[in-house]
């Protein structure tokens, strides 16, 4: 008898397990072929028929699906083998037993996880509620046929006292160039690059924030993320609705740079990319097996794990990162497009607002705070669940350090991390406004709607692993397949009509016709702290 070997992993030790029952399949294989982690295989093993008679043993051979007990080719839960299935033969389960993530650190190297945190927390944004109702001496909205001015500035905005203008008695006249200002939809479309997310995935999004803007005249933004952008992109009328970011890897800048005198229209911004909230502190890292051709020819790059640096090189202080916008601004798009930084929510975020509150230059044109829900492509496990600050007490906190010195509203405030966890984008949007924000930022919940499964208690996850079964995270020909660009694109649209609507709805019974920016009397919260440290009223 084979001894017993006790630490070999078995499919108790992981997180899910397949349940199979071998007298609904009919061996198709469908669920062989879908299950792009290569969780289960085929197999031939003995089964019990029967009593035992002259003619017939008791045991057949015969053939069967096999979870594998693999720490490499673990199931996540995906579902893909249950969707294909003609007969409900299988299907996951999670394992409330699992030991997979005390093991799977093979080669003593860190776990990685694509996007969602595995903490738990209740939510801040869910202890707060719309508490002050306009009545019958101060009359609410009508949320059907009220004009609403639903639109956030993106880029400085001057005080009036600091205004070029000159008043000769008659008119009003320009002695000097004011910042460059576009008005946009308080939500943009966040940093999800190309080679992050597949081809088709990225151009579901750029589809539906096209459509938004020619059809229904929703000025919605959409953020590149790093890594460039395609060509005729950037020589298109669309290149309107982006916002170019660059990051510390500055990946695809060689081709935008080449690309600026063919552009037929300036983009919406610039979004220089300091930190994010999933690995506050840490770079950006592409695996090698999600640069494919077309990723390295966008970025100019061998077939390697791609790297960023924590931080710009070339930016080691508050003031050289003023510096490097104004001249970003100045030698490349003349000052016609505002720039803007983005940063990890932490305990120096008010410090750095404060300091760009005080640029000499009035050059900062927005400041995007991402807090520690934001997902990623590539994180390790610590990182994501361990480092970084919610977004919600920070953006609070720089809202009020700009009250205080009389500034608020001069550089925009946008909030991102987590937002529309839940499903409703429009009520986290509205509060995080009344908080300080001038607009929010919004990236996972666009990839679940064009059909990611990952989801807070651990199901797939995976989108570091470049074998995303939805199409939607990887470069893998064959799975990219699987996404419907159409689809994906009205689902979103759809979404985001439905969040105008219920951001008028949010905003007419508080009687604000246009975003209530800072407006904190609309809100109360049911708890006690939450109340205290957001300066909002609390009710029981």
């Amino acid at each position: 008898m084979e001894a017993v070997k006790t630490q070999d992993v078995t499919a108790n030790d992981l997180s899910w397990q397949i349940q199979y029952q071998h007298d609904r399949c009919t061996l198709c294989g469908r669920c062989l072929a879908a299950c792009s982690f290569r969780a289960i295989e085929a197999v031939m093993e003995k089964r019990l028929v029967g009593l035992p008679t002259e003619n017939q043993p008791a045991y057949r051979i015969m053939p069967a699906i096999r979870q594998k007990n693999s720490l490499t080719e673990a199931c996540v839960g995906c579902g893909m083998c249950e969707k294909v299935c003609p007969n409900q033969a299988i299907r996951p389960v999670k394992n409330p037993y699992s030991r997979q993530n005390l093991l799977a650190r093979a080669g003593g190297s860190p776990i990685k996880r694509g996007g969602r945190d595995n903490l738990h927390q209740d939510r801040t944004l869910d202890k707060i509620v719309v508490g002050r109702i306009s009545q019958m001496t101060d009359p609410s909205l009508d949320a059907e046929r009220h004009t609403f001015d639903i639109l956030a500035p993106f880029g400085r905005i001057l005080p009036p006292h600091e205004l070029p203008f000159k008043n000769d008695g008659h008119s009003l006249q320009a002695e000097g160039q004011t910042p460059p200002v576009n008005w946009i939809y308080p939500v943009i479309f966040g940093d999800m690059s190309i080679g992050a997310l597949s081809a088709r995935a990225w151009e579901a999004l750029a589809l539906a924030v096209a459509y938004l803007n020619e059809k229904h005249h929703m000025p919605v933004r959409m953020s590149s993320g790093e890594g460039g952008m395609p060509q005729k992109l950037l020589g298109s009328e669309q290149l309107k609705y982006m916002i170019l970011q660059i990051a510390s890897g500055h990946f695809g800048w060689n081709r935008i740079i080449q690309a600026i005198p063919r552009m037929k229209a300036d983009p919406a911004g610039i979004l220089i990319k300091i930190g994010q909230g999933a690995k506050p502190g840490d770079g950006g890292l592409l695996p090698a097996a999600k640069v494919a051709e077309h990723i390295q020819a966008i970025r100019g790059v061998p077939k390697a794990d791609l790297l960023s640096p924590p931080n710009h090189q070339g930016l080691y202080s508050i003031e050289e990162s003023v510096q490097k916008m104004f001249l970003s601004m100045n030698a490349a798009f003349k000052f016609r497009v505002p720039v803007a930084i983005k940063c990890a929510a932490s305990a120096t975020s008010v410090s750095v607002y404060n300091n760009l509150l005080r640029d000499p230059y009035r050059i900062c044109g927005g400041f995007l705070l991402d807090g520690i829900h934001g997902g990623t492509g590539a994180a390790n496990e610590v990182s994501m669940d361990h480092t970084g600050h919610p977004v919600i007490s920070k953006t609070r906190e720089c809202y009020l350090a700009a009250v205080k010195q009389g500034r608020q509203g001069q550089i925009p405030l946008w909030a991102g991390g987590g937002l529309g966890l839940t499903g409703n984008a429009a009520a986290d949007a509205f509060k995080m406004i009344c908080l300080g924000a001038n607009g929010v930022f919004i990236s996972r919940i666009l990839i679940q709607l064009m059909g990611c499964i990952g989801n807070e208690q651990g199901r797939c996850n995976a989108c570091n692993t470049g074998k995303c079964p939805t199409g939607i995270c990887t470069q893998d020909p064959r799975l990219v397949k699987r996404l419907d660009v159409d689809r994906a694109a009205a689902n979103i649209v759809d979404y985001m009509l439905a969040l105008d609507y219920e951001l008028r709805k949010l905003m007419a019974p508080i009687g604000n016709s246009s975003l209530p920016v800072g407006r904190s009397d609309a809100l109360i919260s049911l708890d006690k702290d939450v109340a205290d440290k957001l300066a909002i009223q609390y009710a029981c």
